[in-house]
């Protein structure tokens, strides 16, 4: 599915993907690499979507990734019905700047406020 390896064998990065995605969903925002954030938003938009769907498949889809079945059900109540009328664009990149150990270029990632 991500169309960058990020340095890691397939099992390692699609496990860090699905926590990242995971943690996104419950908190609404995470600090991460900027190319990791680029993955993130990717596999956190589907989700999103699935919940908007709104079907045992889509449902049963979501399980199938997410790692924490309240991240699940709060995706299918809160987040779907927030995002309803948008088609698209969930989440928002920051840059941060380097970080400070190796340079690495940092950004945060977070879901869009409606307002």
């Amino acid at each position: 599915m991500p169309g960058r390896k990020l340095g890691r064998p397939t099992a390692h990065r699609n496990a860090m993907l699905r926590g990242l995605v995971t943690y996104l969903l419950e908190n609404g925002s995470v600090e991460t690499t900027l190319t990791r954030a680029k993955e993130v938003r990717s596999m956190a938009e589907k989700m999103i979507t699935l919940g908007k769907k709104n079907t045992l498949a889509s449902r049963r889809a979501a399980l199938a990734y997410i790692t924490k079945e309240a991240v699940v059900t709060k995706v299918f109540n809160e987040l779907a019905p927030k995002y309803e009328a948008r088609n698209g664009g969930y989440t928002q990149i920051f840059k941060m700047g380097p970080r400070r150990g190796d340079a690495a270029e940092m950004a945060l990632i977070r879901l869009v406020d409606e307002e």
